[in-house]
């Protein structure tokens, strides 16, 4: 189909849905900092049903987001510095049924795909007031440990960041399953919502978690459709190709403020990365260059040193004679491909770090054979 454009998230959110009902899977790929997040919460909000009171009667959507992560907060004992859990916010629906559902074993048998440490949760959880010394009642708690003391108690560890990520997937993956299975405390559940998983999750995992994710929802029930998004091109590919006949759409958003595309699509990986030139090349040339957009360039690179046989992409770096800044252009776009500034909202790129960009860009398409074409006749 031709480019499709809506002004705002909501008509294509609502375009999703109509979709859906000829598809069960929708495929998304788009850029860091076009809306993904956003357009899955929108998704998500016209499922909702809301009374006069403002409380949420109905809905639809199971989803996993950046927000999914916010469900889950540290209590670090800051008071003992002993016992550190996450906490569950079960306020939320997501965690419905815990305990009759028997999660630990369910959120086990995922966790061992991926990981090395084991946990349990404590839904009995009491603390002393010490005002009036009356026993309170806490929220269920994950405790993660790796070994257990001479008694068999689990000694407990403060998880890394990673770990906590992956656990939160698998606790996901976990729940999907019951939909699946058409557990009754899901049996609300209409869509799965999956945003850009591989922003939290080790990039080592990423064939694995695409087809571990493939393979659950080869067969879903019949009344039951999905949406994934992600900027992950592998991840993005793995899943095209396992999943049985999606709908892949190509999202981006127009420039100032004017809206959003969708495009089908079955272009493969390399061209979604000479997408993502044009997209670098335009950028540079407005000014309008953020700091995810280091993380782009970095993938672009990646990509082309895996289609020329190069060793490390860094190999894509060909500075003129010149230029001493071949290995300081290396070190840039390491720090700023990655951590934080590729997982939240966009941030404008301070003028050092745009030249660096704007150089590195420049010698990356001057001396690799793009067509020109491609930036208007004039790299």
């Amino acid at each position: 189909m031709a480019n499709v454009s809506y002004f705002n998230l909501t008509w294509l959110a609502e375009h999703l849905r109509e979709e859906l009902r000829a598809k069960k899977t929708i495929l998304l790929y788009a850029y860091n900092g076009t809306g993904k997040t956003r357009l899955c919460t929108t998704f998500k909000d016209l499922g909702k049903e809301v009374n006069k009171d403002g409380e949420v009667t109905t809905r639809d959507t199971l989803y996993f987001n950046a927000y999914t992560e916010d469900l889950f907060i540290w209590d670090n004992d800051l008071e003992n510095d002993q016992e550190r859990v996450l906490e569950l916010n079960t306020d939320s629906k997501f965690f419905n049924g815990l305990r009759e559902l028997e999660m630990e074993v369910k959120i086990g048998k995922f966790l061992d795909r991926y990981a090395d440490f084991s946990f349990y949760i404590d839904y009995d959880r009491r603390k002393q007031d010490r005002s009036d010394n009356a026993e309170m009642k806490l929220p269920p708690a994950v405790l993660f440990f790796r070994e257990r003391d001479e008694s068999g108690d689990p000694i407990p560890i403060k998880a890394s960041r990673g770990e906590e990520s992956i656990f939160i997937w698998c606790f996901f993956l976990a729940i999907v399953q019951l939909v699946l299975d058409q557990a009754e405390s899901y049996k609300w559940v209409r869509y799965i919502y999956i945003d850009d998983p591989m922003s939290s999750l080790d990039e080592g995992n990423v064939v694995m978690v695409a087809h571990h994710l493939a393979q659950m929802l080869k067969d879903p029930p019949r009344d039951l459709r999905v949406v994934v998004s992600t900027h992950h091109v592998l991840f993005f590919n793995v899943l095209c190709n396992e999943i049985s006949k999606p709908r892949k759409y190509f999202l981006t958003r127009e420039r100032r403020g004017r809206g959003f595309t969708v495009q089908e699509t079955d272009s493969t990986p390399f061209l979604y990365h000479l997408s993502s030139l044009v997209e670098l090349d335009r950028v540079e040339r407005s000014g309008e260059v953020y700091t995810h957009h280091f993380n782009m360039m970095r993938r672009v690179m990646e990509q082309t040193a895996s289609f020329f046989g190069y060793d490390k992409w860094e190999e894509c770096i060909k500075p003129e004679a010149d230029d001493i800044n071949h290995t300081g252009y290396k070190r840039v776009i390491d720090l700023m491909s990655h951590g934080d500034y590729s997982l939240y909202e966009p941030r404008e790129m301070l003028p050092e770090n745009k030249e660096h960009f704007g150089r590195a860009l420049r010698q990356f398409i001057n001396t690799h054979p793009f067509s020109p074409a491609l930036f208007g006749g004039s790299p």
